[in-house]
């Protein structure tokens, strides 16, 4: 059946395969349509059905030792080798033989380097991507593994896997991608690695809003900012509660001059530049572990799901690995070894993002306009130049783009005609470090490891970037939670806006030591949980600013606090969990405001839908439609003075969500509610009741919410025939269930550590980046469903409990 779509499918595709071959979209032709075609080298190639996967026996180059891989009926590959470096070279040449055009193009994206085989149209996207300087930092990262013996061991043995795969795979074999865009795979190297760490980073820990910021108290005046952008939600619950006591000397942050307030001095001019793509605003994740004194089975249960923008491949790769010491079974990013969630016969852990702010920008101020050298306070620096060479598809030549690199980082943006607005970026992804006794893939190997909570403990201290929150539980009844990174010391409200360059005590105190990091272990609630919440309560002796959950965390938290007695369903029902806090209080303040009017849409059948709404976001509800409608229509009237459309609203922050409710329900006199062009003055209930009334309209025809909320998974690509757009799901950004539009839940691992590990988990893709692979998107329905596969940490290749579809017997090559 899969075969018989995928064909479809290409059918769908080929007419837009030919206008791109004739029109040139990437900025140079796509290869000519009748290699595509042709039946021995074309996408015929491609097809796959399950009759085909038959047991073999072969020899590999790089293996020092007989191996076995069993992939299950799922296609998930379960490695069984004799050492770190022989289960680290199978993982990659198991990774490349399932998404080796996924691992390229990831690097690509993040280096800047797409343009080598899409042409014209994403070479501004490249540009950025070297101002950026993503690729520099992977160098540098590189340069630290290289002095880190077992680190850099199990790197290579990796990168080998991937390079004897690729070594060995005909033409007529490259991914279908390949012979789509015209270009062959390029050799692996450990470096491609750094930049998949890089990637990580950038969609984890490059958001920011300085620039935002910085536009709008510009256009509102300091005193109304203040008032609608407060840093803390009062309602928050937060990672660690309240109750921890700091039992430390916190490090003391040097305070700015008594010339220089800590509120950076408006700029008197507004700023030009629009705001780089930022990742995505609903990336987030929920986890959690429950300890034995509130489940049915005495053992502690640990719970995690990232969210993700989704895509097909999948971000992730499920898989078991097997060697002498180690026996563990997770998720593996393409391109980087190890696994970055998981569990094994002892403990279990994953991981959620801090959201702290660690990139921020600054003004450089330069010396003239050859942008040569800067002010750093009573000193003049000179710039580093550093010329990016670029290559264009179609193009002779390369293109040449020099980046200046400051004390703070690279400059990234520059105005020709206005030096007076070049920013330079500093960012931790980009910060120095030194060298250490093991990096982030040594964190992973040590959990991949761990058998309790003191190696939990000393695999942290490895990990610096993007900041997460680890959970952990171990079959010894230990469960805990760190805020985990390497985390700025900060004067607040340093970073919240554009600084000046040329002052060094705007940069970062240092950072946070690792032992004073936010932590809890065996609390006396029984719990630990995060969805991207703050961190911590306001008695935190640090202050961090960054980007935070209102919601999922409070209502994660209050779930947790009702339980007892839980049962492995019943945490896999909490990660499926449609209900909305956002929507409990904000559609009974909006029905308490319209029911203050007279208004006659009180009685109107939708709203009566909405009264008796039970606040859950189901596929297909239609209540959700409208409270999400009615929510979007009344901010969009509340805040009409602020830019709605163009440029300017690139560069505008709008308030949150939770302060817009807190208006309604505190002020509902407020200003702000009034529109300055009518003669009535409005308040909260006119601005509520007219916001419905441009939806019910006579022409009003109620939606169901999954009609509206369109879910769907894209292609890497952004091949519609080879995406999945007929996704029966419900969901909400601000319930645990997270989907939003195309994003949502990447990987539900459900745990329970007893003897044995009782672990389920599911995913929205499938083993194979091939379209034409019967596991493809194989296990899509089933996490559409909400149901999850037994994830089976198996003893040996003769596992019972394992139906082997198939299986690989390995040998060195003599």
């Amino acid at each position: 059946m899969q075969l018989v779509r995928f064909l479809v499918a290409l059918l769908v595709t080929t007419a837009l395969t030919i206008l791109a071959s004739m029109h040139a979209p990437f900025g140079s032709r796509l290869p000519a349509v009748g290699p595509f075609f042709s039946p021995f080298g074309g996408f015929w190639q491609n097809g796959e059905h399950v009759g085909k996967y038959t047991d073999e026996k072969f020899d590999l180059p790089g293996l020092n030792a007989p191996a076995e891989v069993v992939f299950d009926e799922r296609g998930v590959p379960h490695v069984f080798a004799s050492s770190m470096e022989d289960l680290c070279y199978l993982q990659g040449y198991l990774v490349a033989r399932d998404r080796l055009w996924q691992m390229d193009i990831s690097v690509r994206a993040t280096a800047g380097r797409l343009a080598e085989v899409m042409g014209e149209r994403v070479l501004a996207r490249d540009r950025i991507q070297r101002r950026k300087g993503l690729l520099t930092a992977a160098e540098r990262a590189l340069e630290l593994w290289e002095g880190q013996p077992e680190e850099w061991s199990l790197i290579q043995a990796y990168t080998a896997g991937v390079n004897d795969y690729i070594s060995n795979l005909p033409a007529a074999k490259y991914p279908i991608e390949f012979k789509l865009l015209g270009y062959e795979p390029e050799p692996w190297t450990p470096l491609h690695t750094a930049v998949i760490f890089k990637s990580m980073a950038e969609t984890l820990s490059a958001r920011h809003e300085d620039l935002q910021a910085t536009y709008t108290r510009q256009l509102v005046g300091d005193s109304l900012f203040q008032f609608l952008y407060p840093e803390r939600n009062p309602d928050q619950s937060p990672i660690i509660p309240e109750s921890v006591n700091w039992d430390f000397e916190p490090v003391p942050v040097s305070q700015p001059r008594a010339d220089q307030p800590a509120s950076e001095t408006m700029m008197s001019q507004q700023m030009p530049h629009l705001p780089l793509p930022q990742p995505p605003p609903f990336i987030g994740s929920n986890n959690w572990a429950v300890a034995g004194s509130k489940t049915a089975s005495g053992h502690p249960i640990l719970c995690n799901d990232p969210h993700l923008t989704l895509t097909l491949p999948s971000i992730w790769y499920e898989m078991q690995l097997q060697a002498p010491g180690i026996n563990t079974y997770g998720v593996a990013l393409p391109g980087v070894p190890g696994l970055l969630i998981g569990f094994n016969e002892n403990v279990a852990w994953g991981e959620t993002n801090v959201g702290q702010d660690v990139m921020d920008w600054y003004r450089v101020d330069w010396t003239d306009r050859s942008r040569d050298a800067y002010r750093w306070g009573t000193q003049t620096k000179p710039v580093e130049k550093v010329v990016e060479v670029i290559q264009v598809r179609g193009r002779e030549e390369p293109v040449l783009d020099t980046v200046r690199y400051t004390e703070w980082g690279p400059v990234v943006y520059e105005d020709p005609e206005h030096p007076y607005y070049d920013l330079a970026m500093h960012w931790l992804a980009m910060h120095p470090t030194d060298q250490r006794d093991f990096f982030e893939l040594g964190t992973f190997f040590r959990l991949m490891k761990a058998e309790g909570l003191p190696d939990y403990l000393e695999a942290l201290k490895g990990f610096e970037n993007p900041a997460q929150n680890f959970a952990f539980a171990s079959k010894d009844g230990d469960i805990a939670i760190t805020v985990n990174g390497k985390l700025p010391l900060k004067n607040k409200p340093q970073g919240r806006f554009v600084q000046d360059g040329s002052d060094p005590a705007k940069a970062w105190g240092g950072f946070i030591p690792h032992e004073h990091l936010p932590r809890v272990i065996n609390p006396e609630r029984g719990f630990i949980a995060s969805a991207n919440q703050r961190s911590t309560g306001p008695d935190y002796p640090y202050y961090y600013n960054g980007y935070f959950d209102d919601y999922r965390g409070r209502y994660l938290n209050r779930r947790l606090e009702e339980m007892d007695q839980v049962r492995v369903e019943d945490l896999q029902a909490l990660q499926l969990d449609n209900y909305s806090l956002e929507a409990e209080e904000g559609a009974t303040l909006l029905l308490q405001l319209l029911d203050s009017t007279d208004t006659e849409l009180r009685t109107h059948p939708a709203v009566q839908q909405l009264r008796e709404w039970d606040f859950r976001f189901e596929a297909d509800a239609e209540a959700p439609t409208l409270y999400e409608r009615w929510m979007e229509a009344a901010f969009r009237q509340t805040f009409d003075e602020l830019p709605s459309d163009g440029e300017e609203a690139k560069k505008t922050l709008y308030p949150e969500t939770w302060r817009f409710l807190a208006l309604l329900r505190d002020t509902p006199d407020h200003g702000l509610f009034d529109h300055q062009e009518t003669e009535t003055v409005e308040n909260a209930r006119d601005i509520v009741r007219q916001a419905l009334e441009g939806i019910l309209t006579e022409d009003y025809e109620p939606q169901a919410w999954n009609d509206y909320s369109a879910p769907f998974i894209a292609h890497l690509g952004r091949i519609p025939a080879f995406a999945r757009n007929d996704l029966p799901v419900g969901g909400f950004h601000n319930a645990l269930n997270a989907i939003n539009g195309g994003k949502g839940p990447s990987w539900r691992m459900v745990v329970e550590l007893g003897d044995t590990p009782n672990a389920f988990g599911v995913y929205p893709g499938g083993p194979s980046g091939n379209p034409g692979s019967p596991f493809y998107d194989n296990t899509v329905d089933d996490w559409a469903n909400g149901e999850y596969h037994p994830l089976y940490l198996m003893e040996s290749p003769a596992d019972e409990r394992v139906a082997p579809l198939y299986q690989f017997n390995l040998e060195p090559t003599e």
